[in-house]
This record gives structure tokens, sequence and C-alpha cells, in this order.
């Protein structure tokens, strides 16, 4: 077997290689953060032997998988794509005797930046009693009251883990400040870390703070402060949290900041956060356990992508977001983690893609785009735009981001839920593992 690394755990900050170094990217979209690994090891390298080679590339239609496949790497980036009998020479080689090979999962929903526990409100909901908004403010108060040194360790062992689960491509936000100076650091740290980061200062109203203030507080000075850190801005459109008027002002505020939109929505019941996110263009509405038909026509007919989170669904005893529903009606679909300390404390996409099969009745292949492809159109970064390269799938001149599995075939990853099934992963062209 050639070429076999250890599996250490990879580094932190899953940069990409070609953006710029802060904000929004050279055409003016948002971009990722400054964080980056940098282009892979300098030469080409040809990646052979793979049995099954899941492209997720749009331009191959129903030929998007390989078999017998290789890839070329050069530079970070995808060089050649096609038969292993056809591939050209490269300065060095990887063979990985019939392992199955994905995109790297792109997370394109987190909450990284936290300190503190909430097991007992877990095993509080284990118990029978319902989630609430209100968890927050106990992550709220562990995260003011850790130090920068702290947090960054935090987050560095997050995103690690992240990475040696097959993720390449992250987003994570801020939200557990809540007061200018804290979410400001929230967004500092998130930017040394993550590919995207997310203005959340709309997560929850403090305790014994007026809610129109604070408003006033997340669309004025803290905005302007977290805006050179950020790509994103995102709001917690549910009851107990920010109601649809205020989650308009935060939105639109942040719009005209420059900020790409997010909508977390229809989580707790149903709502007005999906219709909000396809009016105002955002690219992404997150949870969407509680949708009308109308809802599913609406997400089906607009650009705005309906992100599910299998994990938090289960760890709430949620209704299931209805993901095989939007797909039928034509909606685009992604799955994220939603990594954070109190309803989806993992980071294992391969965990979110097995519960996606086995209980939101997704196909495997469907459960491997939305977990890809689908992850990236919900961050923009699906087609590649001056100063950034395209994510989420495999060819000719996107990042070279590639997860191996220590499998034949993509479908051990529902049919063998919960084994150890990451064997190497490249991210931009480096080896992580």
């Amino acid at each position: 077997m050639n070429e076999r690394h250890s599996s250490n755990r990879p580094a932190a900050s899953p940069g990409a290689v070609d953006d710029v170094a802060r904000g929004r990217g050279a055409d003016g979209h948002p971009g990722a953060g400054p964080s980056t690994p940098g282009p892979g090891t300098g030469g080409s390298e040809l990646i052979t032997g793979i049995g099954e080679l899941h492209t997720v590339d749009p331009a191959r239609g129903e030929d998007a998988v390989l078999r017998d496949a290789a890839v070329v790497v050069e530079n970070g980036v995808i060089a050649w794509v096609g038969p292993a009998a056809e591939a050209p020479a490269a300065d060095r080689a990887v063979d990985l005797e019939g392992r199955a090979v994905l995109p790297g999962w792109v997370d394109s929903h987190t909450h990284l930046v936290f300190a503190g526990d909430r097991g007992e409100e877990f095993a509080a909901r284990m118990a029978g009693q319902a989630y609430a908004a209100g968890g927050i403010g106990v992550t709220t108060r562990a995260t003011r009251e850790a130090d920068d040194e702290t947090l960054r360790g935090l987050v560095a062992h997050r995103v690690a883990d992240a990475v040696a689960g097959g993720t390449t491509y992250l987003e994570t936000k801020t939200g557990y400040g809540l007061d200018v100076e804290q979410e400001l650091r929230a967004a500092r740290i998130a930017a040394e870390a993550a590919d995207d980061v997310t203005y959340l200062g709309a997560h929850l109203v403090p305790e014994g703070v007026d809610p129109d203030e604070y408003v006033a507080t997340v669309c004025g000075p803290m905005l302007e402060a977290v805006a050179p850190y950020a790509q994103w801005a995102d709001v917690f459109c549910e009851r107990g949290a920010f109601t649809p008027e205020q989650s308009r002002t935060v939105l639109e505020a942040c719009r005209d900041a420059g900020l790409g939109l997010r909508v977390h929505g229809n989580q707790l019941g149903p709502g007005e956060g999906v219709a909000l996110a396809v009016e105002l263009g955002a690219a992404s509405v997150d949870h969407c356990n509680f949708l009308s038909d109308a809802d599913i026509a609406a997400l089906a007919g607009s650009d705005t992508v309906a992100t599910v989170l299998p994990a938090c669904d289960l760890s709430t005893r949620a209704p299931l977001a209805p993901a095989r529903e939007l797909l039928d009606a034509g909606a685009t679909v992604a799955i994220a983690s939603n990594c954070n300390p109190g309803t989806s404390y993992t980071t294992s996409m391969n965990f979110c893609v097995a519960t996606a099969v086995l209980q939101m009745h997704l196909t495997v292949d469907e459960a491997i785009r939305a977990a890809t492809l689908g992850g990236a159109k919900a961050l923009r970064r699906d087609v590649s735009a001056p100063g950034r390269l395209a994510v989420g799938h495999i060819a000719v001149g996107t990042r070279a981001d590639l997860h191996i599995l220590d499998a034949p075939h993509a479908v051990h990853l529902a049919y063998r839920p919960g084994m150890p099934l990451t064997w190497g992963v490249w991210r931009a062209g480096h080896r992580e593992l």
C-alpha cells in the first residue's frame, strides 16, 4: 500500500488555497475567511486504484460515479479525472487499492465557538423534557467566562475532529457572545479556524435586555464590529427567539452591510422563517422541521437551499425534517452537522449522512450530494469565481478536497453506521489523514 499516512489528528483551519485574505471574494460575493493551509506538496500527485469515485459533478449527470478511476491533484487543484487505465503520469502516486472516494464533506452549519457543557440539558430531554431556545443562555455565560486561548483551543480541536471525519470545508457562527465585545471576539476566533464565518448576534435576546434595544444593537454597533470578519449573517427566527418582524429588520440591515443571508427557521414549529428566507433571497434556511406545502413549494421554486440537520433532530427528538419531500418537490437540500453544545454535539458528517439515509429516506447518492454539493450551494461555493475555487464536487479546476473511505463502496456509510470509515483526507491538495 503506497504512502499510508498516520491517523494523527489533523491540524485545524481548513481554508481555501486561492481565496482572498479576508471577507468577501474578489468578485464581491461572500468568500472564505483568512485561514489557508496553502497548496498541497509541490508537483503533481496521481491518486489511483479508486474502486468507486463519487464525483458529484453536475456536468456528468447520470455518469457522476466512476469505477476503477483515478484523480490527479496539482497545486491544490483537481487537474485530471478519469479511468485509471488512462491516467497521465505524475510526480508521485498513491494507490488506494479499491477504496471509494467522495468529495470532502461541506459542513455549512456549525456553532463551534463555545465553552461549557450542556449534558444535563440533554439528559433532561431524553427523560421527556421539551427543547426550548433558552438553553443558549447557559452556553453564553460559559463562553464569556473563557479566555481567548481557551476558546481558540476548543475551536481548533473541533475543527480537527471534523477534518478527521472527512470534512474539508466548514462554516461556523458567532452567537454565544451576545454583546458587541464578545461577538467581535467570537468572530475573530472563528475567522482564524473556519472557511466561512456567519454573524449570529441574533441568536437569542440576552436575559434582562429589552428586545427592541437588542435588535438595534445587533443592527448597529455589533454588526459594524463583526462585519469585517464575516461573510454571512443569520437570525434565529423562532418563538422564544426573534419574531419575523425582528428577523426581517436584522436580515435587511446585514444585507445592506454586504453580508450574505442565512436563516434558522421552522425548527420549533410552523413559522415564517422559510417564507422570509425565500423572499429576501437567503442562501439557505436551516432546520426546516415544520414545513407546510407552501413552504416546500417556495423552496423548490427558489435558489434558497433547505439545510437539514439530522443529528439535531435526533438529539431534540423533533420530527425529522422532510428531506425526502423537499427533494421530490425539486428543492436543493444540504445536510450539515449543526455542531453545538445544546442540541447536536457532533461534527460527524458520516453520522449525519447515515441518519439521512436510514431515517429520512434519502438514497446514499442523494445524501452524499446533500452533504457535499448541497452544502457548497448553501455557501455559494459550488461554482468557481475569481479568487475562489469551487468545492463540493470533483472536477477539473475544483479545489482538491477528497474523502477516502476504508470501504469499496460509499453505501457502507449507511450499511455500516457508526464505523470509522474515513481512511484518508485531502484538503486543498494537502493530505491531512
